[in-house]
């Protein structure tokens, strides 16, 4: 053969190698959400007009080109050239999730896959377990559940706006999944009116998980305080106490009594809900004050001590000014203190200082060795200095 023909011969095979690999068909795999609809397409980029076919995991054709062949009305044609072949499936179910075909029919026949998975989406949780109302003291249980979800739906709990821990089961159904989380909580009185709130996380939900919440009813027994309107009650003052009863059921109604007896003076003092009123203070309104208030689950009381003072008494002065003048007289005491204290320190100081420009003296038989004893000293520490 000439070398033209050689050389024409590698041209034809180098071509055949394109188109035969132009022959090949290509697919994606394809995700969608149950209930939706999801687009297959087949592709060839070099086509001798051969046709392209759709089949099902059950190797049901679907279409054969741009002919229908199962009949299920889910399935549409979209597209139908000898480049593609692109088909739709609507209203998607779990039972549609699986392998499939797209079929070149040339010589031999050449088939590419194309998964298609269905996410299976949660139903709406609720929450079980849990029978209203709890008592103080009792173990409850909440349970939420979730059914339908694939993969696994994610549960979380929330207290309030704090996240919890739960007990997590998972369970399968079929191609889906049931998921399960528990609380186990010991209740009191501060879980009255709390939120728990169970979240389902899926991806078929993206950002937007379902929610459900639980708000807790604790019964518990009364708790009882007073407080008071003024801190100095005086003669002839408008003077308050208020019962401040917390329990649930609410206690209703309290009882105000003074000295273990009924109330003395109905005119003066107004019982109105929780409140007791003294509309002008006297000395004779001196005495224990209770409240009590009640539910079905039991009884408290509370106690004030009430003493009316008189301002214009001799013996009873002010609190305030009793106070006020009080610490005037610790800190002049204090000040008075730290004076002497000071002045016997710059003393004692003082008399060390010419003790030692008398060192030696103070032994002396007289007044002469005692002079004769200090500048002897005096000369010693002058020759000390001289030689260092």
């Amino acid at each position: 053969p000439s070398p033209g023909y050689c050389s024409h011969k590698c041209l034809w095979n180098c071509w055949g190698q394109i188109w035969l690999s132009g022959q090949f068909p290509l697919t994606q795999n394809v995700t969608v959400t149950e209930g939706g609809t999801a687009n297959m397409t087949c592709r060839v980029e070099y086509n001798d007009q051969t046709s392209l076919q759709w089949s099902n995991p059950a190797q049901q054709t679907l279409f054969f080109g741009d002919k229908k062949a199962l009949r299920d009305n889910r399935i549409e044609l979209v597209r139908a050239t000898w480049a593609e072949l692109t088909i739709s499936i609507s209203d998607i179910g779990l039972s549609d999730e699986g392998q499939y075909t797209c079929s070149l029919f040339t010589m031999p026949v050449k088939t590419t896959k194309a998964f298609l998975t269905v996410l299976g989406v949660p139903e709406r949780p609720e929450i079980t377990g849990f029978t209203k109302p709890a008592m103080e003291g009792d173990e409850i249980t909440l349970i939420c559940t979730t059914s339908g979800s694939k993969p696994a739906a994610h549960i979380r709990w929330f207290r309030n706006d704090k996240e919890v821990t739960g007990t997590k089961e998972v369970n399968a159904t079929g191609k889906s999944f049931t998921v399960k989380s528990t609380l186990q909580l010991q209740v009191d009185q501060s879980d009255d009116g709390v939120a728990y709130t169970c979240s389902v996380e899926h991806v078929s939900l993206s950002s937007n998980p379902y929610q459900v919440t639980e708000v807790l009813e604790v019964h518990y027994a009364p708790h009882v305080e007073i407080s008071h309107s003024v801190i100095i009650p005086q003669e002839g003052q408008y003077f308050k106490l208020e019962c401040v009863a917390k329990g649930n059921p609410l206690p209703e109604p309290v009882l105000w009594s003074k000295d273990g007896g009924e109330l003395p003076d109905i005119e003066r003092m107004i019982v109105e809900g929780r409140e007791l009123t003294i509309t002008a203070l006297n000395k004779t309104d001196n005495g224990t004050y209770r409240c009590e208030a009640s539910n079905y689950l039991g009884t408290s009381g509370a106690e004030y001590v009430l003493f009316v003072y008189d301002p214009n008494a001799p013996g009873q002065q002010d609190p305030d000014h009793a106070l006020i003048g009080g610490v005037v007289a610790v800190v002049v005491f204090i000040t008075l203190c730290l004076i002497i204290a000071l002045g016997r320190y710059l003393a004692r100081h003082k008399g060390t200082y010419l003790t030692h420009e008398a060192k030696g003296s103070e032994d002396a038989p007289d007044a002469d060795t005692a002079i004769i004893n200090a500048e002897g000293n005096h000369a010693a520490e002058e020759k000390k200095e001289y030689f260092i």
